[in-house]
């Protein structure tokens, strides 16, 4: 089966898009991805790209079909609705010219922006295939919630677009079962949403931690609580360097960043006012295969949301990377992504955006004995086998593409 991915994000960026588009050739699909020019996360365009540069490449027997972007720049509001807009209408306008040959599903990768979508509709009216769409971010309600755009008449003719998109689809999948309610909300028949949580790469696996590692040799000494993953709004660093703020007296603990993203300048600049540069530590961004590495030096993970009944909703993609790797996890954040956490018994969740609540949970997994937060992490990578293992999950995509197939090809004739 011929299988188009749409994805604004795609390699060299590390997205967890790549390894879903090689489980599906694994399969026997003949896959074939449509995506903008590499910029994220520094926001300027990888080697050898450009906006006239390198519109077709060859990624693991992908094909990857690249349209111009506008570069995401500094991460202001203005440079990611530029960013946003210009893959959306150079994929529509190109899309047709460029995806001539004949598909038969068109799967739609949406971690922000929605307007991903688009394209997707252009190319469904040329080839007649039916689309499976995956949300990621729940929009309009990503935009007020991260405080990128405040109008409520732009907020309102963006839901009307939401609604337009979702209409076009014939199947969408939710990375968090609390996605299904707002989504109906929209006017989507619940037959057309299915559950398809976010699993991890392979590579995800606990490791042995190795002293003398290059990984090792960029680490403090000490205990470790370690983020990986984007500095953005969302990620509500304030709270993480409020309670780093609160342990400061507490020399053996160290706070590891490992990401990039549109506020690590911001936190980059409190570590220092704060006087924090000997306790919170910024490693920028590392490759992908490092990061279980990196995970085995660590003696809890990190993740962090800001409160907003928008994120309570979602589960972040790296919750499903600790558990993997059986790592313990310390969370500030509510709803969906603080349940999986502790319903895995996988370590300590707190109300989101409380700082004193947060340094408590660091300090009582600090005091607790080794043995007891492997055993978090052995609980945590049960509960990823049983509920979000990579075959598992592909297996269930694959399952429905194929029956949209069969229903379009019956719908035909």
């Amino acid at each position: 089966m011929k299988v188009l991915i749409i994805t604004q994000y795609f390699w060299p960026e590390n997205f967890r898009i790549n390894d879903l588009a090689e489980g599906l050739r694994d399969r026997g699909h003949q896959v074939s991805v449509l995506t903008g020019k590499p910029n994220y996360p520094s926001g300027k365009y990888f080697s050898g790209y450009g906006f006239f540069k390198r519109n077709k490449d060859s990624y693991k027997d992908l094909t990857v079909i690249r349209v111009p972007v506008i570069p995401r720049g500094p991460g202001t509001a203005l440079r990611l609705v530029l960013n946003y807009l210009s893959f959306a209408a150079f994929a529509s306008l190109l899309a047709p010219l460029r995806c001539r040959e004949k598909v038969d599903v068109i799967f739609v990768f949406e971690p922000s922006p929605v307007t991903v979508g688009l394209p997707a509709l252009v190319l469904k009216k040329i080839h007649r295939a039916p689309i499976l769409f995956w949300v990621q971010d729940l929009w309009p309600e990503s935009l007020s919630a991260t405080n990128m755009v405040r109008s409520a008449w732009i907020l309102r003719q963006v839901k009307r677009l939401v609604r337009y998109i979702y209409a076009g689809c014939d199947r969408i999948l939710v990375q968090s079962r609390a996605f299904v309610e707002p989504i109906q909300r929209l006017g989507v028949d619940a037959r057309k949403i299915e559950y398809f949580p976010n699993s991890a790469e392979e590579l995800y696996r606990p490791v042995s931690p190795l002293p003398g590692t290059a990984e090792c040799a960029t680490l403090p000494e000490g205990f470790r609580v370690m983020f990986a993953g984007n500095i953005g709004a969302a990620q509500d660093f304030e709270t993480i360097l409020a309670a780093a703020e609160k342990l400061k007296s507490c020399a053996d603990i160290h706070w590891v960043v490992l990401g990039d993203g549109r506020m690590a300048g911001w936190v980059k600049k409190e570590v220092s006012r704060r006087g924090l540069n000997g306790t919170v530590y910024l490693l920028g961004h590392h490759p992908l295969e490092t990061m279980p590495r990196f995970f085995a030096l660590a003696d809890v993970m990190l993740v962090t949301l800001r409160r907003d009944p928008i994120f309570s909703l979602t589960i972040p993609s790296k919750v499903q990377s600790y558990l993997a790797c059986a790592r313990p996890i310390v969370a500030a954040l509510d709803g969906e992504g603080a349940r999986i956490i502790r319903e895995a018994g996988a370590g300590v969740a707190v109300p989101a955006q409380d700082a004193d609540r947060l340094a408590e949970a660091v300090l009582g997994l600090y005091r607790m004995p080794k043995a007891e937060r492997e055993a978090m992490g052995a609980s945590g990578r049960a509960y990823y086998l049983a509920n979000f293992e990579r075959s598992l999950l592909l297996d269930r995509l694959d399952g429905w593409l194929r029956a949209l197939n069969k229903e379009a090809g019956t719908c035909a004739s």
